[in-house]
């Protein structure tokens, strides 16, 4: 790809963009056709999950000017919330203007659990357990000798001695290295397939034997620089903005409630990625406020500050299960698509570009948020999914946000009057024809 910066790319035509994708991407008429057409088949859908009636499409945009590595980026975003991409494209522009994004990610490691009740000694179980450790390892290497062949495979066993509410049990951790899948489906049949000789060798009663979507042994990291003169805008000097930033992300520190929020808008750039992949984004999500509570108290996933000259720096580390091969990522035609948009060539790396553009998107919402408010670029687009909710059609949709934009009144009630009264006059000419 010769370049992600794109200046005008929202001005074009949606068939101008696509055309300029395809190119850069070099993406063939197949791969064309499913970024068109939502790329499902219903008999596809038929067998990807039970009970098929329909298919449910979202909006699939492309963000811009994204330099991570030195590598330039062109980044798929499925989402339904309007300024998402355009906030990813504005903040990748400030980060570009500082070197771009820089990521790196630890191995693909995803934690099996099996839950051992019925434990006479349960410390000593522990112990016995973890003198098994090389069989049990073994085993779970003997399940799929694919990943194993491939680098990956069973890496550590843990166990912990945990109190509930039934009792003392023992939580049993297989550490496994799923390489490029995500590994759902890999890390529950190795659980279920460990469990019954767990529990021979303490004596004790497999109960659970599941993934833990706190995936926290594979974290994906990305941190950047923003010059304080890119950040500048007409009534704030960019050392202000900075400034800023700074202290609106103190108060997600300090506030869970804050804290809550910040994290949603990392988690729309997060999210809308791992849907254009066909990962998912479900397990992404609850990795990733589990991870911001580990302290005991939820906190925000990203840190901002500022560096010795001034510069605004940020960096975001979070638990990144996602994967290149295995489930809709590899049977969804646009969810391809979307991959080879994106250039990547590892489940590791598809992390840390997805890292990447959470940091961006929290930057985008944090600049905002601290200047202008989060509104004022919001606004326009809400405006027209509102005129469209609304019942407005056509050249009427122009015409109904102008007008609520003008009032300051963004609402379904008046975009409704202001159709009415369209509408009314359209009619007009036609009735006075009629009476003459």
């Amino acid at each position: 790809m010769s370049s992600s910066r794109i200046p005008g790319f929202y001005q074009l035509t949606g068939e101008q963009r696509l055309e300029r994708v395809v190119r850069l991407a070099e993406l063939g008429e197949a791969e064309r056709t499913a970024l068109q057409n939502g790329g499902l088949e219903p008999e596809l859908a038929e067998r990807m999950i039970e009970n098929v009636v329909g298919r449910y499409t979202l909006p699939l945009g492309i963000a811009v000017n994204f330099l991570i590595n030195g590598r330039d980026r062109l980044i798929p975003m499925a989402i339904e919330e309007p300024s998402v991409v355009a906030g990813a494209s504005y903040a990748a522009k400030l980060v570009r203007a500082g070197g771009g994004f820089f990521t790196d990610s630890t191995p693909p490691e995803m934690i099996a659990q099996i839950q051992v009740l019925d434990v006479a000694d349960p410390q000593s179980a522990r112990l016995e357990l973890l003198a098994h450790r090389a069989e049990l390892l073994a085993i779970a290497d003997e399940i799929d000798p694919v990943i194993v062949r491939l680098g990956g495979g069973a890496r550590d066993l843990e166990v912990e001695v945990v109190r509930s509410p039934v009792g003392p049990m023992l939580d049993v951790r297989l550490i496994y290295d799923c390489r490029d899948a995500m590994g759902a489906n890999a890390i529950n049949t190795i659980a279920e397939r460990l469990a019954p000789r767990v529990a021979e060798i303490v004596g004790g009663r497999a109960n659970l034997r599941i993934i833990s979507n706190l995936a926290d042994r594979r974290l994906a990291r990305a941190w950047c620089k923003v010059p304080a003169d890119a950040l500048t805008i007409e009534g704030f000097p960019g050392a202000l903005v900075v400034e800023r930033i700074v202290e609106a992300y103190a108060y997600a520190v300090a506030s869970p409630y804050r804290a809550a929020t910040h994290n949603k808008g990392i988690m729309n750039g997060i999210d809308a990625v791992v849907i254009a992949t066909g990962n998912d984004w479900r397990a992404v999500e609850a990795g990733a406020h589990a991870y911001a509570a580990r302290t005991g108290r939820y906190a925000p996933l990203s840190h901002w500050g500022t560096d010795a000259d001034g510069n605004l720096v940020g960096s975001l580390e979070m638990p990144l299960a996602v994967g290149t091969v295995g489930g809709a990522t590899r049977v969804h035609p646009t969810a391809q698509a979307a991959l080879k948009i994106l250039g990547v060539e590892s489940a590791r790396e598809l992390a840390e570009v997805i890292v990447a553009v959470g940091l961006a998107q929290n930057l985008a919402a944090l600049r905002a948020l601290a200047t202008e408010g989060i509104q004022r670029g919001h606004m326009e687009l809400h405006a027209r999914q509102v005129a469209m909710a609304a019942g407005a059609k056509g050249g009427q949709i122009d015409l109904v946000v102008e007008q609520m934009l003008a009032e300051g009144t963004v609402r379904i009630d008046r975009a409704r009057d202001i159709l009415a009264k369209l509408s009314k006059d359209e009619e007009s000419p036609c009735e006075k024809s009629t009476q003459e």
